[in-house]
């Protein structure tokens, strides 16, 4: 479980790496991309559980007061030294949405119709893409899975992947799984990042956390990044 105060080494350890001796994080910065993960109008504007009260509450403060303004300060980042910044979106093809995945076909939370050209499957504007910064859409969970992203990584020569966005335990996780497993060195920025509550958020750092990548937050990230300047 997170430790606040602590170094990200010692955080987010799972039984697994518990004693794991963690080596050192180096970011090529010609190499580094950053990937932001379906931060999109229809999480703004969602009225199933309208206010600052209920069970959404946690998800809304944590995006309005602590996810945005981090990925703000990542996205200037990467743009003032002209680093790429990345996209994915949730938008089906079809109005129908005969062509989402199976995952986001099923009963619930995650069966959200979003064709591509509804202004609720477009990107927030605090973060709003520039011209010439690659936006994916899928209709999976992953980024890569469906998407040409892998490819589109690899052209620009990206090793390195800073990951942020929403949800945690879902497109995020998913997403840097198929990162891992496409041999892209991955970093995870968990104050940039936000789940359905607290728990599920910090449960799932400590699953991907040393195998699938390294957990950050936004300050150690910068300190990295500055070092290689």
């Amino acid at each position: 479980m997170d430790q606040p105060g602590s170094h990200w080494k010692q955080r987010y350890r799972s039984f697994y790496y518990t004693h794991a001796e963690v080596p050192d994080l180096t970011l090529d910065l010609e190499r580094t991309g950053l990937l932001v993960i379906d931060v999109q109008n229809i999480y703004f504007s969602r009225s199933d559980d309208p206010g600052e009260s209920g069970e959404w509450a946690f998800f809304r403060s944590r995006m309005k007061n602590v996810v945005v303004p981090n990925i703000v300060r990542l996205t200037d980042f990467f743009r003032e030294r002209r680093m790429p910044v990345f996209f994915a979106r949730i938008a089906c093809l079809t109005a129908d949405g005969s062509d989402r995945s199976l995952s986001q076909k099923r009963a619930g939370f995650n069966n959200i119709l979003l064709p591509h050209n509804q202004e609720a499957s477009h990107i927030i504007e605090d973060i709003k893409p520039l011209e010439n910064e690659v936006v994916v859409t899928k209709t999976t969970d992953s980024a890569l899975t469906g998407t040409n992203l892998r490819l589109i990584l690899q052209n620009m020569g990206i090793h390195h992947v800073v990951v942020c966005g929403i949800f945690t335990d879902q497109c995020v996780s998913s997403t840097v799984r198929s990162l891992a497993d496409e041999s892209f060195d991955t970093v995870v920025i968990e104050d940039a990042c936000a789940a359905g509550t607290e728990e599920l958020h910090n449960h799932e750092l400590e699953i991907i956390n040393n195998i699938y990548c390294q957990v950050l937050n936004v300050e150690e990230l910068l300190e990295v990044l500055e070092m290689e300047l």
